[in-house]
Formats: structure tokens, C-alpha cells, sequence
């Protein structure tokens, strides 16, 4: 029991438990990286640890205090009771009014963004403004063991209004608080937050460390293990959760958009792989952009001519090399802007059919 039992980022890991066996807590952390890495579970074994009643640096997960904070462990089911709680038809005034807060221990809370309903939760989660002043109010509240700490998952989702507002608590930190925020890179919030936390980055593991948690923690088949291993690039979290033969279709039904693409076969196909895709409601389409993303990575290695080019994408190697000898790294790079593009265009309820339908036709070679 303890830091022993996280897997990975040893070097994160040894920080935070210097920082607090030198009692030398920093106010503001920065947790960044893809999903599935431990974001979320690093920071709530540092709040175990942060008020542990055993153990200065470490967490020892028996006493009361361990005990009650390892339930955000489960932030769905705690989510669940949350909505419940609130009701179903929570208007816009009331999800403010009752912030969706995930509290098992009076000096830690996790917020997420916030579904607002359990049965039909909207689109994009977000946190919330409503969230952010109950932070702002209850993080000067001097804590009952050694340290509150505020884990804000998902601190990419809050508007640049809502940001404001967590702004100012890292303008004027409580001293006896920590505030740590998730999000896959810091280049997704605003420069003054990032600029007040010390950051982090999670690197991904490696496919032969992925293989062997996959081997302890699930009964998959050996050939399935490394599969699944190779998708998740680097991400245990995600490999132990994701359906194999759905991922791998999603990414050869993501390179055939681009060979379409590329070769300029026919916009009627093309068009019905770009609406088969905007219809997928299994994955969100910041992770279908992601999916172009590892692509498009590994083309850019193979067009710029490196010898030994580590691919993402290893099970569709030979169908990459195939499409490299069509293209060249100029129309790699056409293809990153537009996904740029796209990305941006996500935040703004951009359309996605016809903004895939645009960004594909705009690829087609020249007649």
C-alpha cells in the first residue's frame, strides 16, 4: 500500500514525496499528459498522503483518514450520486446553485467536469462556475488534518470566464491548500494559470510495461495483451478499458479517410466514411482527433525519410508505408493544420460532418 502501488512516472513521484517529507508543499500543481496515465489516481494518493495520519511522506491506506479519501477511487459512482442528489431536470440555475462536488473526507474534494444530468448528460462536460467559487470559498478553511487539497480533473473544460475566477485563488494561495488540475497538456489553459503551478508532465510507459500490467490486472490472451499494448500508446489506463477490435477498426476506418484523401477517389465514399465517423457516439471527438493525430505522426516520420521510424501505429505499418510513397511531408503538414483547424473549430460547436467533409476535400489532390 502507498506511492509503491502506481505504476510508472517514479521520477513524479519521488518529487511529490519530497516536497512533503520537507513539509515544502507547493500551492498549485500541474498534472498534464494523455489519458489514462494516473493523472487523477497520483493526485488523490497525494492527498492521501498529504493527511495520512501514519505516515509523513507516504500513505499507509489503513487509517480512517486513508481509508475515506481512497473512495474517490470510484469518482463515477460518487458522480452518480451527485446527479441524483441534484434531480434530473436541474436547470441551469440550480447546477450552480448545487455544484457537482466529489467529497469523501472534509479536507479533500475532486471536482469534474460536470454531465449536469445522469440520464442524458450534455455533450461537453465542463467545470463549472458554480464548482470554482465553492473552491474559492472553502480552500482558506483551515483543514482538520494537515492539508486540504482540491483535485480540479479535466481543468482543460472550464471557459476562459470560469478560469478567471480559479485565477484569482492562485493570485492569493491559501497556505494550508493545494490545488492540483489535470489536463492532457498545459498549452490547453490559460498561460496565467500554468505560469502559477509547478507542472508536471506524464510520460507513457512503455509497451512492454503496459503488456505486463495488462497481464496482472486482466485475463486477456497474450496476442490480445500486446494489441491492445501497441493502441494504447504508452496509456495502461486506457488499455485496460478499451475494446481492441473497436479501436483498431476506428483508427483503419480513420486511414482510409486520409487515403481517400490523398488519392482523391471519389468524394461520395469519402464523404460516407466522414459521416460514419461524426456518427461514432462511442468515442468523443477530441479522441477521434487524436486518432488522426498518431496518424499523421507516424506519416510525417516516414515522409521525412528517418531510417528507423518509431511508429504509434505499428499493426498498420505496411498500409502507412503504402500511403507515404503517395504523399510527402508538405501535404502531412497541410493535413496537421487542418486537424488544427478542426480542433480549435470543436470548441466553438463547430459541425463535425461538415468540417471533416471540408478538411478531406481540401486534401484531394489537384486535377
Amino acid at each position: 500500500m502507498g506511492f509503491s502501488e502506481f505504476l510508472g512516472n517514479e521520477r513524479i513521484v519521488a518529487a511529490l514525496r519530497g516536497a512533503l517529507r520537507s513539509e515544502r508543499v507547493p500551492h498549485a500543481l500541474l498534472f498534464s499528459g494523455p489519458r489514462g496515465l494516473g493523472k487523477y489516481t497520483l493526485a488523490r494518493m497525494f492527498a492521501q498522503a498529504a493527511n495520512c495520519e501514519r505516515l509523513k511522506d507516504d500513505f499507509c491506506g489503513e487509517c480512517e483518514t486513508c481509508r475515506r479519501v481512497a473512495l474517490l477511487a470510484d469518482p463515477e459512482h460518487l458522480i452518480e450520486l451527485g446527479l441524483a442528489e441534484r434531480g434530473e431536470s436541474a436547470d441551469a440555475a440550480t447546477v450552480e446553485r448545487i455544484p457537482l462536488i466529489l467529497q469523501t473526507h472534509p479536507d479533500v474534494w475532486a471536482l469534474v467536469p460536470d454531465p449536469v444530468r445522469l440520464k442524458s448528460p450534455v455533450a461537453r462536460p465542463m467545470l463549472r462556475i458554480g464548482q470554482l467559487r465553492a473552491v474559492q470559498r472553502a480552500a482558506y478553511f483551515q483543514p482538520m488534518g494537515r492539508r486540504r487539497v482540491f483535485i480540479l480533473d479535466g481543468a482543460e473544460t472550464m471557459h476562459w470566464n470560469v478560469a478567471n475566477v480559479f485565477l484569482k485563488i492562485l493570485e492569493e494561495p491559501p497556505g494550508s491548500a493545494t490545488l492540483i488540475l489535470t489536463a492532457p497538456s498545459p498549452y490547453a489553459l490559460l498561460p496565467t494559470i500554468v505560469s502559477r503551478c509547478l507542472q508536471f508532465h506524464f510520460a507513457p510507459l512503455s509497451q512492454p510495461d503496459v503488456e505486463n500490467i495488462l497481464k496482472d490486472k486482466t485475463d486477456r490472451k497474450p496476442s490480445d495483451r500486446k494489441l491492445a499494448a501497441q493502441l494504447a500508446e504508452g496509456s495502461p489506463g486506457l488499455a485496460m478499458e478499451m475494446n481492441v477490435e473497436e479501436t483498431a477498426d476506428r483508427r483503419r476506418n480513420a486511414l482510409r479517410i486520409l487515403e481517400r484523401a490523398a488519392h482523391g477517389q471519389g468524394f461520395a465514399p469519402l464523404f460516407a466514411s466522414t459521416s460514419a465517423l461524426a456518427k461514432d457516439r462511442e468515442s468523443s471527438f477530441e479522441d477521434q482527433l487524436g486518432t488522426f493525430y498518431g496518424l499523421l505522426s507516424d506519416l510525417l516520420e516516414l515522409t521525412s525519410g528517418i531510417k528507423e521510424p518509431a511508429l504509434r501505429n505499428v499493426a498498420l505499418a505496411k498500409e502507412l508505408a503504402a500511403l507515404a510513397h503517395s504523399i510527402d511531408s508538405r501535404w502531412v503538414m497541410r493535413a496537421i493544420a487542418g486537424f488544427d483547424g478542426l480542433h480549435a473549430g470543436a470548441r466553438r460547436n463547430l459541425n463535425r460532418q461538415l468540417g471533416l467533409d471540408a478538411l478531406a476535400t481540401s486534401l484531394a489532390p489537384e486535377s
